[in-house]
């Protein structure tokens, strides 16, 4: 299978772990795909259907969550993003909180179209968690921000050595720098 990369504000860097047939979920890191997705009020509204990573610094950046088919929404925005410092797992069962969103707000939230993630839905989905949105002017990286700190997801149920959620899958050969897939 080729590799699907994710357009961005700043070229094709983030990517569909799926698509990635060299990489997977890094032993002792849960693979959240598949659980329930709960918002603030405990009702589940989705289920996370992906997890969608920068593959160059090994590092999951959102959770594209496929919603569930009760809350009548058009089959073609039923999928959204959500950064992955928005978010926390349960510390016993298979459920992802969203602290910042309830089963009725998540009817607002901007839908995500497989494939395009551009700054600018970037920024409208840190507005609709209203979380900060860090000024184009700054000089920190995007990512360098809680909202998209994955120790803060995954502190609960991975040891903290871990350096990263998903590595390179052990078989396979790593090729030269700028040839990743």
């Amino acid at each position: 299978m080729e590799t699907t990369p994710v357009p961005s504000a700043e070229g094709m860097h983030l990517a569909r772990l799926r698509d990635l047939t060299d990489f997977e979920v890094a032993d002792g890191s849960p693979d959240v795909r598949g659980w329930a997705v709960r918002g603030a009020d405990g009702k589940r509204f989705g289920d996370v259907y992906e997890l969608i990573v920068e593959r160059e610094v090994l590092k999951v950046r959102y959770l594209d969550v496929e919603l569930d088919a009760g809350l009548n929404i058009n089959q073609h925005e039923r999928h959204i993003l959500i950064p992955i410092g928005a978010a926390a797992l349960d510390d016993d069962g298979d459920n992802v909180f969203v602290p910042a969103l309830t089963a009725e707000a998540v009817l607002n939230y901007p839908p995500y179209q497989e494939i395009s993630i551009s700054r600018e839905y970037e920024e409208a989905m840190l507005r609709a968690l209203s979380l900060p949105v860090p000024s184009r002017e700054s000089q920190s990286p995007f990512y360098e921000q809680p909202s998209y700190s994955e120790d803060a997801f995954y502190n609960r149920r991975r040891p903290a050595e871990l350096p990263s959620s998903f590595r390179r899958r052990p078989d396979v050969d790593v090729p030269p720098l700028g040839e990743l897939n």
